[in-house]
């Protein structure tokens, strides 16, 4: 048995298409079928099945799918072993990012390039639910975001620093003059908030002591740089953890007045997941940042 033939077998379970599978692993569809063949004589069994329909898994291919997944992984990762012997001369580092954490990031990001030009960072900006499920299925190392309300299965929360929910408008906006703002004060004017499903938007239903539909919300987004430009030229005001702005001209954030409105801005890695030198290097730079600095620095 040989890791690619369980690498095509992977694909073609994955997509149950043998055209899209050889066309992923870069190979023609009669060589994914040769492969495929060989794999079947060797084990006994047949893994899969072709009919007018498509292509069907049989109990042997259901039950190899997972053990092939867990072989792939950690082949990848002695390979990932090897290369960080390497002093980060080569690799790759697959990061993800919640929208409302990506200000943080930048001053990293540079830093991290200038060091080690030679490895190569991709970088996900999903919601906090895509994230996790990306870093389950190993498509990301370690996802940047600000800490669930409840504890998530198979995930190690690592806290960087502490930010708190603000609401955040305009300097030129009649509540930027206030220290904190209420939530009776928050509901006298018109808001553009983060859409259900970000943490910031999560965070706020929590500490709500109202239906959120009695608040005049006339804009909801996904992406909190948008959110900023949007309050940073109009009249609205949105809900965001005060890191967020991290030093954007033109807003201001001021803390909700209200229990418990802290937000935890944490790396989040899977459970006894094995880190690469890469991804410890990068977290070392992000928590001797200015930006996260700034942050423990004003809840001391």
């Amino acid at each position: 048995m040989e890791l690619r033939q369980l690498k095509y077998f992977v694909h073609l379970a994955q997509t149950l298409n043998f055209s899209e599978a050889a066309r992923a692993c870069c190979i023609t569809q009669s060589t994914l079928s040769q492969q495929l063949k060989q794999l079947e004589g060797e084990l006994g069994v047949s893994l899969a099945m072709r009919n007018s329909h498509g292509v069907t898994l049989t109990e042997a291919g259901e039950a190899l799918l997972p053990l092939a997944l867990t072989t792939l992984r950690s082949a990848e990762t002695c390979a990932e072993s090897i290369n960080d012997l390497k002093e980060l001369q080569t690799g790759t580092l697959n990061i993800g990012v919640t929208h409302s954490f990506s200000p943080i990031l930048s001053e990293t990001l540079f830093c991290f390039m200038k060091h080690y030009p030679k490895v190569k960072l991709n970088i996900f900006y999903r919601p906090m639910e895509e994230q996790m499920e990306m870093l389950r299925r190993h498509d990301v190392d370690f996802v940047l975001a600000f800490k669930p309300n409840v504890p998530l299965q198979g995930i190690e929360s690592h806290a960087l620093f502490q930010s708190c929910l603000s609401a955040i408008m305009s300097e030129n906006h009649p509540l930027a003059s206030q220290e904190k703002v209420t939530l009776e004060e928050l509901s006298r004017y018109d808001l553009a908030l983060p859409t259900r499903g970000l943490q910031a938007r999560n965070a706020f239903e929590k500490v709500l002591d109202r239906d959120i539909s009695a608040l005049r919300v006339h804009i909801e987004l996904n992406d909190a740089n948008m959110l900023l430009k949007i309050v940073r030229s109009s009249c609205l005001v949105t809900v965001l953890a005060e890191a967020t702005i991290n030093k954007m001209r033109g807003v201001v954030a001021r803390p909700l007045d209200v229990p418990d409105n802290a937000m935890i801005g944490c790396v989040h890695t899977l459970v006894d997941a094995y880190r690469k030198h890469s991804m410890l290097e990068f977290i070392r730079l992000l928590s001797e940042s200015v930006a996260v600095r700034e942050r423990i620095a004003s809840w001391l």
